[in-house]
């Protein structure tokens, strides 16, 4: 019991410990990037900083404010957990937004063009992978920013769409409707070139992240081999009989399905037990069921 506690402990450390690094790297894409060349993108940070951008209202303010109201529906069908860390998240990335812009800030009090007047688009490249990276690292330990993370995260938990595709979807109407802010359509083609960059990369870490691996396992130790497995890798594991056409000598094949985060662990384990097995490792499209994605259909 007192082994399971430490082993929750340290997940949920790691995983708050992911979740700040990647508001660190989201809060410096729009201090750094966006803010300074007066791009905007989706989300409710795309809506504190067109407020932002026609007010001068502090982009937190406007962020921390709207979140709270988004923060109830999260609460009631996302479960206390997930909101837990979307609490943590929201009030972290106020804090950060706040931190970051300080930290650029000039003498005047103006963040800088750091990449030199005339260089939006680059400018929009370099936030937009930034916030993608730092979106895709909280929503790979189960965190959220707040605002249409939050649709996004409702809607995949009932159907099998990806989170960067519906964000994308979510957070159209609110970049072209900086269009009657700026009345620049170069404003709006900017913002959909953020927020196209942001979808790219947050699958591509979450994917990353999720992605899974099959084991064929020929080994005369395959007791102690799966038993290993089970209990220290904590994976399932199947045996299937197996019979060698050259020795005509039968044996059992173990069966381990794992994330790839978990290879290594794999290979050092059978090693350690039987030096000369024989091992296949293969990438599977996907894995739905207990201890992986949940499978979701109509």
């Amino acid at each position: 019991m007192e082994a399971l506690l430490k082993r929750k402990f340290g997940r949920e450390t790691k995983d708050y410990l992911a979740i700040t690094l990647g508001l660190i790297c989201y809060s410096i894409g729009w201090a750094a990037f966006l803010l300074p060349y007066q791009i905007t993108t989706g989300g409710v940070t795309g809506i504190a900083a067109i407020i932002y951008y026609a007010t001068g209202v502090e982009i937190q303010v406007s962020y921390f404010i709207i979140n709270a109201v988004f923060l109830g529906f999260a609460l009631k069908i996302l479960g206390p957990k997930f909101s837990i860390k979307t609490i943590y998240a929201i009030i972290m990335l106020t804090f950060l937004l706040w931190f970051f812009q300080m930290l650029f800030k000039d003498d005047s009090g103006k963040l800088p063009m750091l990449l030199g007047p005339g260089q939006d688009f680059m400018a929009c490249v370099i936030g937009a992978g930034l916030l993608g990276f730092g979106i895709g690292l909280v929503f790979c330990h189960n965190g959220s920013t707040g605002g249409t993370d939050i649709i996004a995260w409702i809607i995949n938990k009932y159907k099998d769409v990806t989170l960067g595709r519906m964000m994308m979807y979510c957070d159209i109407i609110i970049i072209s409707s900086c269009y009657f802010i700026f009345h620049d359509w170069r404003r709006v083609l900017f913002g959909f070139c953020v927020l196209f960059v942001m979808s790219i990369v947050i699958d591509y870490v979450i994917n990353s992240a999720r992605q899974s691996v099959q084991f064929l396992i020929f080994s005369r130790k395959h007791d102690e081999i799966a038993q290993g497995i089970s209990t220290q890798i904590n994976r399932g594991v199947t045996l299937l009989d197996g019979k060698g056409w050259y020795s005509k000598q039968d044996i059992k094949v173990v069966v381990v399905l794992a994330k790839k985060s978990q290879s290594l662990d794999i290979f050092r384990l059978v090693k350690d037990i039987d030096p000369n097995a024989f091992i296949s490792q293969s990438n599977v499209v996907g894995v739905y069921g207990e201890g992986f994605d949940p499978l979701k259909v109509k």
